[in-house]
């Protein structure tokens, strides 16, 4: 997962790779964390943005176990990740489609958006209330592109070379799983994956796939990073990976 949630995979041609380190043990809630509560939100705020900034610079993973004022804790699997903006990122849909496409980012919020309040469940334990997120269905996208008889599951690939996921084709049609652009109303930032990340709300975090590249539509579905490492690939919150949370809602 990522605390924050696993990250991904899928790099652009001519890009370094980044370089996979493993996922690490949460050793436990350090005392700044304490700290983000009582603090005044200018507080909250300054340690965000150092935390954000500091984990894409920490090889040691330490930052990772410190919760920020809004409630997520960073996570890679890889040791850097690349910067996408607005003129740098594109989305590709590809696969068992009629129409393949590369989506900007402009492409992407010119396309109707939805909203959505959950809650965020990690697989690790910790949990983020009523969080918003926004962005495009994606059915949707699915729908534009054309999805050919025989498909039966969609993968997803990530810019920072390293993570992936996947869904059923069922699952990935459902409403509350988007291609997200925002969340907590704000643009997405690169440390919550942005600027664009897959958000499945009735999933374990760890599905909701951070800088997200690549969607492919196959046959079947194949196990993402950490169903390769031992997690469900159904990843229902409170049903699956021996766990028993309340669901999201």
């Amino acid at each position: 997962m990522n605390p924050e949630e696993p990250e991904n995979e899928g790099t652009a041609q001519g890009e370094e790779k980044g370089r996979p380190i493993g996922r690490r043990v949460l050793l436990g809630t350090l005392g700044l964390g304490a700290l983000g509560v009582a603090a005044a939100p200018t507080l909250q705020r300054g340690l965000e943005a150092f935390l954000a900034s500091a984990s894409d610079k920490d090889p040691t993973g330490l930052t990772e176990l410190l919760p920020n004022g809004g409630g997520f804790r960073y996570y890679s699997v890889t040791s850097s990740v690349p910067r996408k903006n607005a003129t740098t990122y594109r989305l590709k849909i590809d696969g068992l489609v009629d129409s393949p496409r590369t989506y900007t980012l402009a492409d992407l919020r010119a396309l109707p958006q939805t909203r959505i309040v959950r809650d965020v469940q990690c697989v690790t334990g910790w949990r983020v209330p009523s969080t918003p997120f926004e962005g495009v269905r994606l059915s949707e996208l699915l729908d534009a592109a054309g999805v050919r008889k025989g498909a039966g599951a969609v993968r997803f690939t990530c810019f920072d070379g390293a993570y992936s996921e996947s869904l059923t084709l069922d699952q990935a049609r459902r409403a509350d799983v988007l291609v997200a652009l925002r969340m907590q109303d704000k643009d997405l930032g690169h440390s919550h994956g942005g600027p664009v990340r897959l958000y499945v709300a009735p999933m374990y975090f760890y599905k909701s796939a951070k800088w997200l590249s690549g969607i492919t539509v196959t046959e079947d579905v194949k196990p993402g990073y950490w169903e390769e490492r031992g997690y469900d690939v159904d990843a229902w919150v409170g049903r699956s990976n021996g766990r028993d949370d309340k669901p999201t809602s």
